[in-house]
């Protein structure tokens, strides 16, 4: 019995990790998609990102660098579901998950989807694993963007777009399905 009430109160007095300095969050299409629909619609494409905050920095070209491979977000690499085949940039995918890098420039970023899954960061990225290589061109916002940001928008007939958009910068991926 006095082992029983130890357990208990060192399972008590275990500590839990602050909150995440970049939090997680995900992008649906369509847009704010609800995972028990009545009308029994599914999800296209799911994104799992962190959310890096600007708090004052330089982004791109300073916190990120432009012309190297970085992992489209904060901590683990960035993460897309794709629910069934679709075009992204002009080039077909086939449904399955795939990790999300940007090598970002100042006038347009290539946008990759790569295979290997379940790593932290853009260290043990391989070329030879993409699945996808498109180049989007990005533009300059009148309004700051302080927490990376992906919006995923059904446009109709179709198509979608995918938004990245971090500081004044916005990158925007055509999708068709």
């Amino acid at each position: 019995m006095l082992l029983f009430f130890a357990i208990q109160e060192n399972t008590q007095a275990q500590s839990f990790r602050s909150l995440d300095k970049s939090p997680m969050d995900v992008a649906y299409l369509p847009d704010n998609f609800a995972h028990d629909r009545e009308d029994g619609q599914k999800a296209l494409m799911k994104v799992v990102y962190s959310q890096p905050q600007k708090k004052g920095r330089k982004v791109f070209g300073g916190l990120v660098n432009y012309d190297k491979v970085w992992r489209t977000g904060a901590n683990e690499a960035t993460e897309i579901k794709i629910f069934q085949d679709l075009m992204i940039g002009g080039k077909k995918v086939k449904a399955g998950t795939y990790s999300l890098f940007t090598i970002p420039t100042t006038k347009d970023w290539t946008i990759i989807l790569n295979s290997d899954l379940d790593y932290w960061g853009a260290y043990s990225y391989k070329e030879s694993n993409d699945v996808l290589r498109v180049q989007a061109p990005s533009k300059e916002s009148s309004n700051e963007v302080e927490a990376f940001s992906i919006r995923l928008e059904d446009l109709g007939n179709n198509k979608a777009v995918m938004r990245l958009a971090w500081d004044t910068t916005i990158v925007e991926i055509p999708i068709t399905y």
